[in-house]
């Protein structure tokens, strides 16, 4: 049977969530995810997980708090003047918490997001550039259905 190694396509149903249970991402039921490793599809900690499993595994891993997405870092919570958010969007946008907003990099080769924690009253948006699950322990469970 082959194996997942670095840079490996793959087939594979996956279910991520926290260990509470509630889902963020689940494609058993629907369309399997078709992926290749070392391309950031996944992040680092999960893509460690799958080497040397093999073609057909169907397993689970509890991922301890911080590592599969990082900790929680206070410096990317970040107030973006409103000056700046019409510049780069809408300027009749309106915000609010809970709101994901896409940026794009400074190089404009691709985006970023950011979760609107508050609006102030001048239009200033505090965004949390933390990825959602920063800090967060995570269940990760994988079928792998095809290894190339």
């Amino acid at each position: 049977m082959p194996q997942v190694e670095s840079g490996s396509f793959l087939t594979l149903h996956y279910r991520l969530s926290g260990l509470q249970g509630q889902v963020i991402v689940n494609t058993f039921g629907g369309q399997p995810a078709t992926l290749s490793l070392g391309t950031g599809e996944l992040s680092p900690a999960l893509e460690a997980r799958l080497l040397g499993l093999e073609e057909g595994s169907h397993t689970t891993f509890d991922l301890p708090a911080g590592e599969a997405f990082g900790d929680r870092r206070p410096d990317l919570l970040q107030w973006v003047a409103r000056k700046l958010l019409n510049q780069l969007g809408d300027p009749h946008e309106r915000y609010a918490a809970g709101d994901v907003v896409q940026f794009p990099t400074p190089d404009g080769s691709g985006t970023y997001a950011g979760t609107v924690v508050e609006v102030r009253e001048d239009g200033a948006v505090l965004f949390d550039f933390n990825h959602p699950l920063a800090g967060e322990a995570v269940q990760f469970e994988v079928q792998l259905i095809g290894v190339l």
